[in-house]
């Protein structure tokens, strides 16, 4: 891996160069009494996630582990990004920071943030 976070990949007799950088894809929602953030994690693990906040972001770490592989198989060709990633996301001003709920479901992470002062 090179200073950029690029990786030189071989496939058979040919080799291409992938940024490693995982960024999940991201959706947020505004709701009446606040927000939904939905972020696409297939192949996570809900133990190998963290959700947190400080001061107004809320911070959405974790990491894919490649937990299909078998001893004796040899890569061929490689899409999927099996690293750690880090996500921050400012919150509004009127987000309750203490009153975030998550939920894991079919590869998907739905964090629901509420208003402080109801519905807007």
């Amino acid at each position: 891996m090179d200073k950029n976070g690029k990786k030189n990949v071989k496939n058979g007799t040919s080799s291409r160069i992938i940024s490693i950088d995982w960024n999940p894809s991201t959706d947020i929602y505004q709701t009446i009494d606040g927000w939904v953030i939905k972020m696409e994690l297939a192949g996570i693990d809900p133990q190998d996630l963290e959700v947190s906040t400080s001061n107004r972001n809320l911070i959405i770490k974790g990491h894919r582990k490649d937990s299909f592989i078998e001893r004796d198989w040899v890569h061929l060709s490689m899409e999927i990004l099996y690293s750690s990633f880090e996500r921050m996301i400012e919150l509004p001003l009127n987000a309750d920071s203490g009153n975030i709920k998550t939920e894991y479901r079919d590869g998907m992470l739905l964090i629901k943030v509420k208003k402080t002062n109801g519905r807007k």
